[in-house]
């Protein structure tokens, strides 16, 4: 019942029918040399596949790549696992909509937590050999917890994963002129060879891949948008000069005009408000309508470490690592890069503003009002400003990060469904082939129930805030009975299963009432004014809900004893010793005080 509210929450309602087929006259024109670079890359990604197959022989080959990939390897795929349609596609969305504050989901949503991950919590992950976040919560706690963890990730994962073949259909079809249904299908069909064949292997060295071309394919969009605006000097005096409410649109009569639109509808604050990350979080006077505590609570502290320190998908890289110090510098290397993705992500859709406001060219949703549509704004700038052959790089670019989304959703899905439902509860001392085999299935059961979703996420206008939504009920909660089980040994297993479930049916009830559907009851106040702002919020009151009811019900029943606790609980776990001949870039504690400090500055910079 829990999980079909919270699906009904995240996909608002199922769609009457499915999107629109093309016009067949696509906004952007491939050029032959673009349609080339797409089809060396598909084909790429499937060797690559097959490559790494050939050293899968047993199950904990295919889910964690025997744990032997070098840390430089695991720590580009922790980043690119992360990077698909949600941060490419969903992040420019953000900055349009939301501006440099958007920048708050790096700089405070994910480095501070990337570090703790890499310094405080990869020694217990990894130094007790699970094979899952569901099994290190089976461990630590009992059965049910670990029960009621896996259900939730198994069923959400493909959710995100149809996020991204939605985003990845609508884009080729409402710009290039592509048939919806087949793009979905090509897609699926790509990633389903190679996850199949290769298995977490093939995923991550797809990834590493995904990685550079990703950078590669959206980064020069930055310096053209800057070209187009006149500078950066001229793109602030143009902020500064935009009205609210909807502009002037160019009476032209051609395609580009008569599509206007979604984004040119958009009201813009001041200038100034659209370039500051911290500036006028005092209050709501800003485009995201949250005040710091929001932000510092919310995302910077729930969302942000229950993301990065309990999701699976991320997790699983680190566990693939070849030994301690790799797991630990995992997600440390990542940060670097990540740190400095507000710049390729964030700042296409910023910098769009006043182009989109003079040239409105974003085409409608599909069902929705012209205004609502905001999720093309970074491929209709590389439609505009990239040359042939560049838009090739960019748009297989954009189709790198959707399939990377996909096949890290998938990959963490079958290891969960395998080791931790099948395994657990239904064919518990099979041989390793037979689980290798049920792994196998399930990828394409995974594969399978992505692109249906990939249909029912259909009537979606922002890709980010939806997802959002999803992580606040799932791992809001999961945080706090995490922290609560490593740090103290007088968290019980009752405590743990109950301040689960309770966190998780607090945000969806708070989801509920703020939803569409509902009525919009204004119980909440101001805070909860636009969609990420009430997620933030929601996330806040699912971890204390979770907490509370952990520490209550932890007060009341049997606690385990302190032998069963070692490795799991940070007070009688042994602590690892650090090899003194480590050179200094290989210390994980040094490594995650330069991140912390870089970050620092980077948010002074924008303040």
């Amino acid at each position: 019942m829990l999980f079909t509210t919270v699906l009904s929450a995240v996909t608002t309602t199922l769609p009457s029918k499915l999107p629109a087929a093309s016009t067949g006259h696509p906004i952007i024109t491939m050029h032959p040399v673009d349609f080339l670079i797409l089809f060396v890359y598909l084909a790429f990604v499937i060797g690559i596949g097959f490559v790494t197959g050939k050293g899968s022989k047993t199950s904990e080959d295919f889910f964690l790549s025997g744990r032997s990939i070098p840390a430089w390897i695991t720590g580009l795929a922790f980043i690119s696992a992360n990077l698909g349609a949600l941060e490419v596609l969903g992040m420019a969305q953000q900055g349009y909509e939301y501006g440099m504050m958007t920048a708050n989901f790096y700089w405070v949503g994910a480095i501070p937590a990337m570090v703790f991950m890499g310094v405080a919590m990869m020694p217990f992950f990894y130094g007790s050999k699970v094979r899952s976040v569901p099994e290190f919560l089976k461990k630590r706690y009992n059965e049910q917890t670990r029960f009621v963890n896996a259900l939730f990730f198994a069923g959400l994962t493909p959710v995100l994963s149809g996020v991204s073949m939605y985003g990845m259909g609508l884009v080729f079809q409402d710009l290039l002129g592509w048939n919806f249904n087949l793009a979905i299908v090509v897609s699926a069909l790509v990633v389903l060879a190679y996850t199949f064949v290769g298995g977490l292997t093939a995923s991550i060295y797809n990834e590493v891949l995904q990685f550079f071309l990703i950078v590669l394919g959206t980064a020069p969009i930055v310096f053209l948008e800057l070209f187009a605006n006149g500078g950066w000097n001229r793109f602030k005096h143009a902020l500064d000069a935009m009205s609210p409410g909807a502009p002037a649109i160019a009476a032209t009569g051609s395609k580009l005009a008569h599509a206007a639109s979604a984004v040119a509808a958009h009201v813009a604050p001041t200038g100034s408000q659209w370039l500051t990350t911290w500036r006028d979080s005092g209050g709501t006077a800003n485009p995201m309508h949250i005040t710091w505590p929001g932000v510092v609570l919310g995302l910077g502290f729930v969302l942000s470490f229950s993301y990065w320190c309990t999701n699976f998908l991320v997790v699983q890289r680190a566990l693939a690592a070849k030994d301690m110090n790799s797991a630990q510098r995992t997600p440390l290397l990542a940060a670097f890069p990540k740190m400095f993705f507000p710049f390729i992500v964030i700042l296409p859709g910023v910098l769009a503003l006043p182009l989109l406001k003079m040239h409105p060219l974003v085409a409608p949703h599909p069902g929705l009002a012209a205004s609502q549509n905001w999720n093309n704004v970074l491929p209709i700038m590389m439609g505009r400003y990239f040359p042939p052959g560049m838009l090739g790089l960019g748009l297989t670019a954009l189709l790198a990060s959707f399939m990377s989304g996909m096949a890290g959703n998938v990959t963490a899905f079958n290891t969960v469904f395998t080791y931790d439902l099948y395994a657990a509860y239904i064919n518990r001392n099979a041989k390793d082939e037979h689980y290798l085999r049920v792994g196998k299935v399930m990828t394409v059961v995974g594969v399978l129930a992505s692109v249906g979703f990939a249909y029912v996420c259909a009537n979606m206008t922002s890709v980010m805030d939806y997802t959002q939504q999803v992580f606040g009920i799932v791992n809001a909660p999961l945080i706090a009975v995490f922290l609560m089980g490593m740090f103290s040994t007088r968290t019980t297993p009752a405590g743990g299963f109950w301040g689960l479930i309770a966190g998780s049916v607090i945000s969806g009830v708070l989801l509920i009432i703020r939803s569409p559907w509902a009525g919009q009851l204004d119980i909440i106040g101001k805070y909860f004014s636009t969609d990420m702002a009430g997620t933030f919020w929601c996330a806040v009151w699912a971890f204390l809900g979770g907490a509370l009811v952990t520490y209550v019900v932890s007060l009341m029943t049997l606690k385990k004893p302190k032998s069963d606790l070692v490795g799991l609980v940070y007070q009688v776990t042994p602590k690892p010793k650090e090899d003194a001949a480590l050179p200094w870039y290989k210390r994980p504690l040094v490594l995650g005080i330069i991140a912390l400090l870089a970050t620092l500055a980077l948010n002074l910079l924008f303040w």
